[in-house]
């Protein structure tokens, strides 16, 4: 058979729904082959989109998500979405053209090596040469995508390699189970904890798996232990539970750091090194058990003094079964930070200036969403007031980025999000800097017909930056800029836009935008004015006092 319809077949046989993507002249034959396939092509306006909606897919499926572009220029959009899934642990297949590789077509005309620049960003990345290859390729690709820990793949298929004839032959997919981690490691740290006076419970990234939220609440619930969690850990344990103390969004002087200080010993489940870290340690200061898929790596800010290694739910799970709660442990501590936290959270929460500020935005976000309701943030300062004041009831539905943290990536997601799951509320939320870098995939979003709501916070600047700028000392400078007619831009589109006046107003029409059908564009104006006294100032303060 021809090679594009064994790569077709092969990917099918990996259980593949979408390819999302730009298909460009070297990409011909595989498109073509797609046509009597039941995976469905999903048109992009950008192989960004398209590379951001594959890594998402990844992120919620836990199968790989495959985006397609052509070569030189396609290829290199893709770089962003590779280290987006790359370091954000998210399984994704990027597939690109080349040129035919047997004799030169067109000299060197729009050719980059690209599986050169992917390696630095991928977990594997090969150009295929021969047809008969494809099969093997394809099934390792997806096996790496899917290793913990999970990420980027590439495969680059020639023009004259996809037209080329081969054997038509399937490896079947083989999945294997992750061991248990070491006996001799669960009895240390189960002697670790019983001995501590104030042991304390992180939930991070990689604990963001299926069966690990059922493992860690029964662990939760049997000892009692506060937990905290990371960005990217957010809803692994219902954030409601009464042990939870609150989400590291800042690396130090939150009123989380006052429970890591005084904590003899944290359980730190999932920790990715890759994530802005939620706390440092110190030599001599509080000890740590490293609960992972692989050992700790060592820096200046995180050397643990064990690790336990192996599948995560199952090492909690073996941790729950071996330890008998203590009596000298003491958590009213951490019952007083917990009420600091919910006060200081609660403040400014109902506060109905306009234009709104962000912890306003947050609360009015979670009261219309159901529990199982998503929403999705691109990259500015707000992320951080949506880390620390949004509580999850659920994984998975807080979909934001602490690794690349890269912008441009909101929306993207969002529709990814609305594919997989098209009866959960689903709203984006993106800075005005953000939202325009991709802003053409509402074309995509209305042409799929999702019924989406993009909430654009507009302060006609890059706001965090500024907000970094301000907490240096320095001067306003450089980061101011001037946007669209927002509602105009949307409607241009075929989405619908709105613009709320009040506080009130804004309910009013989030609430209408979630139950109508479409994609809905909410221009919302945002005041930023106590990000610098609150975060850079108050919150030293306090902790200081704490």
């Amino acid at each position: 058979m021809k090679a594009s319809d064994l790569f077709i077949k092969a990917l099918e046989n990996e259980g593949v729904e979408y390819i999302f993507g730009i298909p460009g002249e070297e990409n011909l034959d595989f498109l073509d082959s797609m046509k009597d396939s039941k995976i469905k092509l999903i048109l992009t306006r950008h192989e960004q989109g398209a590379g951001f909606m594959a890594a998402t897919y990844g992120r919620l499926t836990g199968k790989p998500g495959v985006c397609l572009s052509t070569l030189g220029p396609g290829a290199t959009n893709f770089t962003t979405p590779a280290a987006y899934a790359q370091l954000g642990a998210m399984p994704m297949m990027m597939i690109t053209g080349q040129k035919p590789i047997k004799k030169s077509k067109q000299g060197r005309f729009q050719i980059v090596d690209i599986v050169e620049l992917m390696k630095p960003i991928t977990k594997y990345t090969r150009q295929i040469v021969n047809g008969n290859n494809i099969p093997a390729m394809v099934r390792e690709a997806f096996r790496l995508a899917i290793e913990e820990r999970p990420g980027a793949v590439h495969l680059e298929l020639p023009e004259d390699i996809a037209a080329e004839h081969c054997e038509d032959r399937i490896f079947e997919v083989v999945g294997h189970r992750r061991p248990d981690a070491d006996e001799l490691a669960i009895r240390e740290a189960v002697k670790m904890i019983e001995s501590a006076k104030m042991p304390l419970l992180l939930i991070g990234a990689g604990a963001n798996r299926k069966r690990t939220g059922k493992a860690l609440t029964e662990f939760i619930e049997q000892t009692g232990i506060p937990f905290f969690n990371t960005q990217m850990g957010k809803g692994v344990v219902d954030e409601r539970h009464a042990q939870f103390l609150g989400t590291a969004a800042l690396s130090s002087h939150d009123f989380l750091h006052c429970a890591i200080i005084k904590a003899d010993l944290i359980i730190n489940v999932g920790h990715d090194v890759i994530e802005k870290p939620p706390f440092f340690m110190e030599e001599g200061g509080t000890k740590v058990i490293h609960v992972n898929f692989f050992p700790a790596q060592v820096d200046e800010v995180y050397f643990p003094q064990l690790n336990v290694i192996g599948d995560i739910a199952s090492s909690v799970e073996h941790l729950t079964s071996h330890i008998i709660n203590k009596t000298h442990w003491d958590f009213s501590y951490y019952n007083d930070i917990k009420k600091d936290v919910e006060s200081h959270l609660a403040k400014y929460s109902k506060d109905n200036r306009f234009p709104l500020l962000p912890q306003r935005l947050v609360h009015i976000v979670r009261s219309v969403l159901p529990e199982d309701g998503i929403v999705t943030l691109d990259n500015g300062v707000y992320k951080i007031w949506f880390a620390r004041n949004y509580k999850c009831y659920q994984h998975n539905t807080m979909l934001l980025d602490n690794a690349l943290a890269t912008m441009g990536a909101g929306l993207a997601s969002a529709m990814c999000a609305k594919l997989i799951y098209p009866k959960r509320k689903v709203i984006s939320v993106c800075g005005d800097g953000g939202f325009m870098m991709n802003s053409q995939e509402l074309e995509t979003a209305v042409r799929l017909g999702l019924n989406l709501v993009v909430i654009i916070l507009n302060d006609g600047a890059y706001g965090m930056i500024k907000w970094k700028q301000e907490g240096m000392g320095l001067d306003n400078f450089g980061l101011d800029y001037q946007n669209p007619d927002f509602v105009k831009y949307a409607e241009s589109y075929g989405a619908h836009g709105h613009r709320p006046t009040c506080d009130e107003n804004f309910n009013e029409v989030l609430s209408g935008c979630l139950n109508t059908d479409g994609v809905h564009i909410i221009d919302l104006p945002i005041d930023y004015s106590l990000n610098h006294s609150i975060l850079n100032v108050l919150l030293k303060e306090k902790t200081c006092e704490l």
